[in-house]
């Protein structure tokens, strides 16, 4: 009791301070700690420090002892000081938003440092409730409702699309909002509600909303819209071809997607239900044309295309095979009718023949596999034909000569003929060597040693008929000895040329001088007559005429 009157008597005689008031935020349900004096140092000359609220005192301390708590209230449990003298309140709830004051006794001096407390606390969660079943374009629509429970102070909900913030404009996008307050924690509940006008570009668009830090899982909505735009598709590999199926695919933009179409085939209408394709089977040229689709409820909206079967047609004559004999001819016929330009090429043995055959007198080499190529696109028909020109075989050549080492002859029998000629010989041969048979021509060769003079004969023959050709063939020696009497002949002809050459040159030489001494011997007679030189003339003319012609005779004798 003596000491409670000391103290009363030395806080009279000390000067009261007070300072401004500070705010502290502390957490829902967290202890909180609230600064004495912001949390100065304690002063050295400290001599007890209290905390007190509006309704009484909570704990105090005096120097270099332990807090004492002197509330009896629900902070009896809850209050305990911390070694920086600040307030530590636990398990903090709304009903603790009020204000603390720490005073400090120190020297002379009293100072009070008043501080509010405020308890904030995050909601829950946020989600998003009452989602609308579907958004139909230009219609405003209740989207669904944003919540976020037991928050304090009262959230501010934001509504977002594509993560991009929704502002409300009081027409395709309206937004209304709502704070309830629990009776017993005192907590809030803002709910916000979200009025949307959908658009066509808001298909699969993400909707959130989020208050604090706190975000909703996005929603999606189904939007609807009614058909706008109908394209018809052909699906097809390729250019499409008679005896080919061609599938008709008719696409709507409308949501939901129309499930049943009408399709025009050729003046008909066809009507699909619960599928948006229909196929044509068996095209044939005649199913080129227009096509359509369009919606069942609407025929206005509907697409066309246009689709080409294209066609090729060809035919060949002759085909198969075909016997001809040589000297005969033979006409091709190629017909062909298509849906465009066309590439026609032949070849005969699988070679490329550069222009068109053409069979106006046939030959050996004539005969072959013959095969025609038309192709128009993709499109590629085919014809062939096997020519074989037959003929009897017939002897071209027959001949002889010596072997390169002088000791034997070689003969040689070429012929032609379809089929192929079989070659015979009317004496036995060392060897025989046969060429290969192509174009309907064969040689052979036989080698032999004769030893009397011979007359070979070679016969050529097939199914058709036969040709025969003889030819003589000396010995060796009888060739020798004919190559030396050949030699001495030459050499007599020659000389027997040689002197006839001379002779008429001499007899030539005669004739001239004769000539001139006739001349010279008739002007000589004129001048001593006094005849007249024109008989003279006259006669000297023909004989020159003479002479002239008995030179050229002379001259084309020497020449034979």
């Amino acid at each position: 009791m003596h000491f409670s009157s000391c103290l009363c008597t030395l806080l009279v005689a000390l000067v009261y301070q007070v300072s401004a008031m500070d705010t502290v935020i502390g957490l829902y349900g967290e202890t909180v700690e609230v600064p004495c004096n912001n949390g100065a140092p304690k002063p050295k000359d400290l001599f007890i420090t209290k905390w007190k609220y509006d309704n009484g005192d909570l704990l105090t301390q005096l120097k270099d002892q332990d807090a004492s708590v002197i509330a009896t209230d629900k902070y009896k449990d809850r209050v305990s000081m911390a070694e920086n003298s600040s307030l530590l309140i636990a398990a903090a709830s709304l009903k603790d938003e009020k204000t603390f004051t720490c005073m400090v006794v120190a020297g002379a001096d009293i100072s009070e440092y008043p501080v509010k407390l405020l308890i904030h606390k995050a909601p829950t969660g946020v989600e998003i409730t009452a989602l609308a079943a579907e958004l139909e374009i230009g219609k405003p629509t209740q989207l669904g409702q944003c919540s976020a429970p037991d928050a304090n102070p009262a959230a501010n909900i934001t509504w977002f699309k594509n993560k991009k913030h929704l502002v409300a404009d009081g027409k395709g996008i309206i937004i209304s909002s709502k704070v309830k307050v629990d009776e017993v924690t005192g907590l809030t509940t803002t709910s916000s509600t979200l009025q949307y006008t959908a658009e066509k570009g808001d298909t699969d668009a993400l909707f959130t909303c989020g208050a604090l830090n706190a975000l909703s899982s996005p929603v999606s909505f189904t939007v609807t819209y009614p058909t706008e735009r109908v394209s018809l598709h052909v699906i097809s590999k390729g250019p499409l071809m008679e005896g080919d199926n061609v599938t008709l695919k008719c696409k709507a933009d409308g949501n939901p997607l129309p499930t049943s179409f009408n399709f025009h085939i050729q003046k008909r209408v066809v009507k699909v239900e619960n599928s948006d394709s229909y196929t044509v089977t068996d095209v044939t040229r005649d199913s080129t044309g227009e096509y359509k689709c369009s919606i069942i409820d609407n025929a206005k909206m509907e697409d066309s295309k246009n689709i080409t079967i294209n066609y090729l047609d060809m035919s060949l004559s002759p085909s198969g095979k075909v016997m001809k004999s040589t000297g005969e001819s033979l006409a091709l016929n190629l017909q062909t009718d298509a849906s465009g330009e066309l590439r026609v090429s032949w070849t005969k043995d699988n070679g490329k023949l550069d222009k068109i055959p053409k069979f106006d007198k046939l030959t050996y080499s004539d005969s072959g596999k013959y095969e025609v190529v038309v192709t128009m696109g993709a499109l590629i028909k085919k014809a062939s034909f096997e020519l074989v020109v037959e003929g009897i075989p017939v002897i071209r050549r027959l001949a002889k000569q010596r072997g390169e080492d002088g000791q034997h002859k070689v003969l040689t029998c070429e012929a032609e003929g379809s089929p192929k000629p079989t070659v015979a010989w009317s004496v036995n041969g060392t060897s025989a060597d046969e060429s290969p048979y192509v174009n309907g021509k064969i040689s052979h060769k036989l080698t032999i040693v004769p030893t009397v003079n011979l007359t070979v004969v070679c016969t050529v023959s097939n199914e058709l008929g036969q040709d025969t050709r003889a030819i003589n063939v000396s010995t060796l020696f009888e060739e020798v000895r004919m190559d030396k009497q050949g030699s001495s002949d030459d050499s007599d002809t020659t000389k027997l040329v040689v002197g006839v050459i001379v002779g008429l040159l001499l007899a030539t030489v005669v004739v001239g001088l004769a000539y001139w001494l006739y001349l010279k011997k008739s002007k000589q007679g004129s001048w001593k007559t006094g005849e007249k030189e024109d008989g003279s003339t006259e006669e000297s003319k023909k004989l020159e005429e003479k002479i002239e012609e008995k030179l050229e005779e002379n001259s084309q004798k020497v020449e034979v």
